[in-house]
């Protein structure tokens, strides 16, 4: 069967990131019809513990009744309305509030979008703005970095490091500058510390600047953990040198806290795991558990004003989306911060996180993990053929897809990244003992795995 235009328009073979058009040719997709707690159901009735939280994002699980109640009552109250002209729907005001008691670092205002990416877009272009005000046409630049994943929107698809998604789309645009990725398993040099290796990358992002010029250069887009790159967790010191570097040449410093925001790593925002001093933030994802779709773009005061001063002298500000501030969305975006607060998600996270990332690290010299690497509740096993020598498998061969395949007969929902990189991000509310069957199902696949390279490689 060739998968024609027509079958890709069928949602049964709706295609995402990452899809690979002649798997679902041959298999078909899972159809995942409800949800309870931490776990996903089939078609068939099968229970799958969902060890992604979907894709980062359901942090209260699949069936949290506050957050659909909230939500039926606000459709019953006002469905629709928008933010444009001096005018937003009424929980707009009480969810600014609310996020900005949750600010890591002084910020000045908010705006909502729909979408990481769309707010990723949205800091692209205030960047330009920000620039012109201040009379610097030509500082426009932004560094971003290899496997770094902001968006799919084409500045948001730009910015990310992931040539899978620049390919055939005529990307990156022209102003984004790739600066090296914070990953030492496979970029730091045989025998070089980590240290040592987080200063070599701050010294190649400062001649960067200067080769480019900083005149051109305008700022820094960076998550604090990445994630759709491979759940990379930067070397000690690795911000703490980059920082200073940004203040030197006038770069505003985005961090991009679409995945990290709201508890995924113990804290309530990567920006206080690593102690950065952001001018912009973006959020997404788990703001409202992804029960509706939204995320929001944080401001600090010195770019606020100056955008604000800018948009005065023409009587506007030209930029805003139909569904900013959805009143949909920020009703269940309020419930879902308000669950956190009553329900302490955050220490919940606290408390469990070191039971998974012992599970994962029991993988360290395993005879196909490269790596095994995460903080809070988000990890990663690098799959390798020669470990020790950071040689990894032949992408033909599919060993993270078979893997992922594996973990989804016992039961488990993974998510295989470019690298035979398998990644782990479950809901915020897992309990320890929920951990200790993700990880029993996790080595059951490990087990599948090892057989069928023995397997192959016997025959």
């Amino acid at each position: 069967m060739t998968l024609t235009a027509t079958a890709l328009a069928d949602t049964r073979y709706h295609l995402h990131p990452y899809t690979q058009p002649r798997q679902l040719e041959r298999e078909g997709p899972l159809v995942i019809t409800r949800g309870e707690g931490v776990y996903v159901y089939g078609e068939d009735g099968k229970k799958y513990l969902e060890a992604m939280a979907g894709l980062w994002c359901a942090s209260l699980g699949f069936s949290e009744k506050r957050l659909a109640d909230a939500a039926t009552r606000q459709l019953n109250t006002l469905p629709y309305y928008h933010a444009f002209s001096g005018k937003v729907p009424g929980p707009v005001a009480e969810l600014v509030e609310k996020l900005m008691d949750w600010a890591p670092v002084p910020m000045a205002r908010v705006l909502f979008a729909n979408s990481g990416s769309e707010s990723n877009d949205t800091a692209f272009k205030l960047v330009a703005m920000y620039n012109n005000a201040r009379g610097r046409p030509t500082k426009k630049k932004i560094l971003a970095r290899v496997k770094g994943y902001h968006g799919v929107t084409v500045a948001a698809a730009s910015m990310s490091g992931l040539p899978i998604m620049h390919q055939q789309f005529d990307l990156p645009l022209p102003q984004v500058v790739r600066v090296g990725c914070p990953h030492p398993y496979q970029f730091a040099r045989d025998g070089e510390s980590p240290e040592a290796f987080a200063a070599r990358l701050a010294d190649e992002l400062e001649q960067t600047i200067l080769k480019e010029g900083p005149d051109t250069v305008a700022a820094f887009i960076a998550e604090p953990v990445q994630g759709a790159g491979g759940v990379i967790v930067p070397p000690p010191g690795y911000f703490e040198r980059i920082q200073p570097i940004l203040a030197k040449y006038d770069l505003l410093f985005i961090a991009d806290e679409v995945i990290t925001g709201f508890g995924r790593l113990g804290t309530n925002f990567g920006t206080q795991y690593y102690k950065l001093q952001p001018d912009l933030i973006t959020v997404a994802k788990m703001m409202t558990s992804a029960y509706v779709p939204m995320s929001a773009l944080y401001l600090n005061d010195k770019v606020y004003q100056t955008i604000a001063d800018a948009a005065a002298s023409i009587g506007t500000f030209g930029h805003g989306y139909t569904y900013s501030g959805h009143p949909l969305a920020c009703a269940v975006a309020l419930e879902t911060l308000k669950i956190y607060e009553s329900d302490r998600i955050v220490e919940h996270v606290q408390r469990v996180a070191p039971r998974l990332q012992a599970g994962l690290r029991k993988y360290v010299g395993h005879p196909i993990v490269g790596d095994v690497r995460g903080i809070g509740l988000i990890g990663a096993l690098e799959l390798a053929a020669e470990p020790k020598m950071r040689k990894p498998f032949d992408a033909a061969l599919g060993v993270g897809a078979y893997l992922a395949k594996a973990a989804q007969n016992q039961g488990l929902i993974v998510r295989v990244m470019a690298g035979d990189i398998i990644a782990f991000s479950p809901p915020l509310v897992i309990t320890e003992t929920e951990i200790d069957e993700l990880l029993a199902k996790l080595e059951l696949a490990m087990q599948d795995t090892v057989r069928w390279l023995q397997g192959r490689a016997g025959a």
